[in-house]
């Protein structure tokens, strides 16, 4: 029993990894490849990925939108937890990376269940709102450019249904949102909207220390 959450060294991480993660094996080679790039730490941790996984599974979600694709690991483990006809609409900007990401996403199987919309994902989400989408998806998963988080999650209530969950990445910034001393436009985004988060009586909030911080935010 701890009255905090524990800190993980190497070791411990290991562990972890060792007796928790399910992870298929073209997961791990499209992890692998991604962590040769020299953006690879934009790439999600596979915990996180199977944690974002069960609780899809665990919703019962059926359609989901993933803002950040980068390379597929992370629409790897949210499409594969979609039912046959399920839909997840995966956003990214860069052409590069949605072609490493459909490689392995068709590789897998996967496409039927991938709307891929590349440009720019506040264009994206306000077309599906237009469209006639708001309080239609179950999940959407942000982890996008940290400027714009807070039009994001508010694009994202938007959509979502009653009970819907919004999934917001990097909430903990590498500990940088703890320092007011750092006050980069991207820390700076990530700190105002952690506030806002905390007193937003629209959801119910969690803030989950795994990879590099995940607030879950269930729509009321």
């Amino acid at each position: 029993m701890s009255t905090r959450t524990l800190p993980l060294d190497d070791q411990l991480h290991r562990y972890l990894q060792s007796v928790s993660v399910r992870e298929p094996h073209i997961f791990e080679r499209c992890r692998l490849e991604t962590a040769e790039l020299p953006m690879c730490s934009m790439q999600i941790s596979p915990e996180q990925g199977q944690f974002m996984n069960l609780l899809l599974r665990v919703m019962g979600a059926k359609n989901a939108i993933e803002l950040g694709s980068f390379t597929g690991y992370s629409g790897l483990w949210l499409a594969s937890a979609l039912p046959e006809k399920g839909r997840l609409v995966a956003c990214d900007i860069n052409e590069e990376w949605v072609c490493q990401a459909r490689r392995y996403w068709q590789e897998a199987g996967l496409m039927n269940r991938i709307e891929i919309r590349l440009g720019d994902a506040s264009d994206t989400l306000i077309d599906l709102i237009e469209k006639g989408s708001a309080d239609h998806f179950d999940f959407i998963f942000v982890d996008a450019d940290k400027a714009n988080y807070d039009r994001y999650y508010e694009l994202s209530l938007k959509l979502l249904r009653p009970g819907g969950v919004v999934a917001i990445d990097n909430v903990l910034w590498d500990g940088k949102v703890a320092d007011n001393a750092i006050q980069d436009p991207d820390t700076s985004a990530i700190r105002q909207l952690n506030e806002k988060l905390v007193d937003d009586d629209r959801i119910d909030l969690s803030m989950i220390p795994i990879g590099d911080g995940l607030s879950l935010c269930r729509k009321r």
